[in-house]
């Protein structure tokens, strides 16, 4: 199992862009998938996005489609989202993810068995 450990939230005003980045730590694991997942108060936990190293497949939610892009390096189990065109309805605490192992359900929440803490990302109206 690895630790993602997130950073880069913050306050942005509606229409900017933030950029969060991820680094999941884990000794000689090495990552199979790395995503992003966000809550939002009163809300459930959704996915946003997820990025297969494999072969570089990358899935997106219908709301970040177009202006989120995932990406990052195996490597080094890093992976960061450049999130542009920010709306308030962005606002959530973002979850860095992550898996050591082939899942058929990228976008399913019990796919992950690695959650970072979290950081909080608010955007203004």
């Amino acid at each position: 199992q690895v630790l993602p450990v997130e950073s880069g939230g913050g306050l942005v005003q509606a229409g900017g862009s933030l950029r969060l980045s991820c680094a999941a730590s884990g000794g000689s694991f090495r990552t199979w998938i790395m995503g992003w997942f966000r809550q939002a108060p009163g809300k459930e936990r959704e996915f946003v996005a997820a990025i297969r190293w494999s072969d570089k497949h990358t899935d997106y939610s219908d709301t970040a489609k177009g202006r989120f892009t995932i990406a990052g390096d195996n490597a080094k189990n890093s992976v960061h989202l450049q999130m542009n065109s920010l709306e308030p309805a962005d606002t959530a605490v973002y979850f860095c993810v992550a898996r050591t192992s082939w899942t058929p359900a990228p976008i399913a929440t019990i796919s992950y068995d690695s959650w970072g803490q979290g950081t909080q990302v608010t955007v203004s109206s």
